[in-house]
């Protein structure tokens, strides 16, 4: 069955990797990017391969929330149901790590950005979509105050885990809140160190194959092995189901990142 599809990050590394894959076997793709000429390219480039779903192309930098809320109306005006939300764009390092808005780089664009568009594209959901949060191995303790861009962390590694964590908490919250009403929400350990630009520029290393993330995200979109995940974590260097960081899994913890969450998109009225 041919599924309509939105990929944020779809013009580099394992976005733009899935979204040749998907295209291939057909499916209709919503490709989000910053850059209108990278966009342009994948489009081009997915045009000229095999393939025969439907292209749409959506610019927003996620850094900036007055940006987010506006690629959700856009979306929804385009469009009257998603079948699966992948959150694939991502950071760790960047030339400026405090955004216009004042967050650091890492919360904005891996925690807040897609809660907020979830959250907006939630009335095109069914409780049969999907909505893919690419976590990581790498995760640890939300310090709330860093979230709301109260307090600075200059650690690359330390903004990233805590964003990455943030983001498996709230994909948990979601999932309980809604429970059979609201779509199958599934946190996903891609690999650790794929060859993506994010790997490359923060280690100075090549990485193991894309190929590795790719799977597991279709499979995550697509198969029945995940009809019931919602709530889950999928850890791929396990190749399995696993847990998450504890907090992940404490309602209250959860709670306090959510509210934490909401309380930076009401201050910039995002």
């Amino acid at each position: 069955m041919i599924k309509k599809i939105l990929i944020t990050g779809a013009t580099d590394g394992i976005g733009l990797e899935t979204a040749k894959r998907l295209y291939s076997e057909g499916h209709t793709l919503l490709l989000h990017g910053r850059s209108a000429e990278k966009l342009a390219a994948t489009e081009q480039m997915l045009a000229n391969g095999t393939g025969a779903g439907r292209i749409y192309t959506y610019i927003a930098d996620l850094s900036r929330l007055a940006e987010v809320g506006p690629l959700a109306d856009t979306i929804t005006r385009e469009h009257d149901q998603l079948d699966v939300i992948i959150n694939n764009a991502g950071v760790l390092r960047a030339p400026e790590n405090i955004t216009g808005d004042r967050l650091d780089v890492r919360f904005a664009v891996n925690t807040v950005a897609p809660y907020l568009l979830t959250k907006r594209l939630l009335p095109l959901t069914r409780p049969t979509s999907r909505v893919v949060n690419l976590s990581s191995a790498v995760q640890a303790p939300v310090e709330l105050a860093a979230l709301r861009g109260e307090k600075r962390l200059l650690d690359d590694m330390s903004a990233y885990a805590q964003s990455k964590l943030a983001l498996t908490m709230w994909n948990n919250a979601l999932a309980a809140s809604l429970g059979s009403q609201g779509p199958v929400f599934v946190a996903v350990n891609p690999g650790s160190l794929l060859a993506s630009k994010m790997v490359k520029e923060g280690f100075g290393i090549a990485g193991k194959s894309l190929s590795i993330g790719v799977e597991v995200l279709v499979r995550a979109a697509l198969s029945s092995d995940f009809s019931d995940a919602s709530g889950r974590y999928f850890d791929n260097d396990e190749g399995n189901f696993g847990a998450p960081h504890p907090d992940a899994m404490d309602s209250k913890k959860r709670k306090a990142v959510v509210d934490a969450i909401e309380e930076v998109i009401t201050s910039h009225r995002a």
